[in-house]
């Protein structure tokens, strides 16, 4: 007698819980289908994010020229920066040293302090070049040569892409910007065509290196200091100014505007719409 009624509530409860077991399941499914949709719908600058920026290189990194010994270029930045609506904060790194050539800028990024710092950067930049070109002119000043720039510029093709290789080896989801070379002798010495040529050339490769790595890009400043109507350069005839620096950062964040920055990884709020 008890089995009898037994049997009949056994039945029920299965078909009670079958009934409702696929609604549920539909049910959350389809929530968490229609919030995947609404996530992925979210634009990218809705959550301002935080940008962590290494700069590293020589004396235009550093800031040498600029009269409040804030970083030449990088506050410039900063301030431009920090007006995109996807940018909450930026927080800048400055490893220029006055007077480092490639080997030099590549002998300090294998510090554990730079790799550290590499590891957490969303972009790097760098100044790196003018002193391998100076050393060249430095060491043949009696018997300066075209052939002797020539011969020094597949060593900066080399140390560059060493450069880059690390870089992307320390942090591959960094974006790395270089930024290119100017000749700051063509106001004082603008007959001398052939530095104007060097500088050129030298540009030419430091943008074949880049073109190697896809997160990399190269930002031109010849032209700014080439075709100026105003004086860019410090006392020192050498160095930006202030005015040169606010340039260079005037150009330097229209390429991060334009490519850069729409490559950034995004923020963490941008949830995958595959479903499991």
């Amino acid at each position: 007698m008890k089995m009898k009624k037994l049997f009949p509530l056994l039945i029920l409860s299965v078909l009670f819980l079958c009934s409702c077991n696929p609604v549920d399941q539909l049910t959350l499914h389809s929530e968490k289908k229609t919030a995947a949709q609404a996530f992925a719908q979210v634009p990218a600058d809705f959550v301002p994010r935080k940008l962590t920026v290494l700069a590293a290189g020589d004396s235009l990194t550093q800031g040498v020229g600029d009269s409040t010994n804030k970083g030449g270029y990088l506050p410039y930045l900063e301030t431009m920066l920090e007006k995109e609506k996807g940018i909450k904060e930026v927080n800048f790194y400055n490893y220029g040293v006055k007077g480092n050539r490639t080997t030099q800028l590549l002998k300090r990024l294998k510090t554990s302090e730079l790799k550290g710092a590499l590891k957490k950067a969303d972009l790097v930049i760098l100044t790196i070049g003018g002193n391998d070109i100076m050393k060249v002119v430095k060491d043949n000043i009696a018997n300066l040569q075209l052939s002797k720039f020539t011969a020094e510029k597949e060593s900066y093709y080399n140390h560059l892409t060493q450069i880059l290789d690390l870089i992307h080896q320390e942090n591959p989801h960094a974006q790395v910007v270089l930024v290119g070379l100017y000749n700051p002798f063509s106001k004082w010495f603008s007959e001398i065509k052939e530095l104007d040529e060097i500088v050129a050339d030298w540009n030419k490769t430091g943008q074949l290196v880049i073109a190697n790595y896809p997160n990399a890009y190269f930002v031109p400043i010849e032209d700014m200091f080439l075709n100026a109507t105003e004086d860019l350069l410090f006392t020192d005839n050498f160095h930006p100014n202030d005015k040169g620096y606010e340039l260079i950062a005037q150009r330097l964040n229209e390429t991060l505007e334009e490519q850069v920055l729409p490559g950034l990884d995004k923020p963490p709020y941008m949830v995958n719409t595959e479903e499991n």
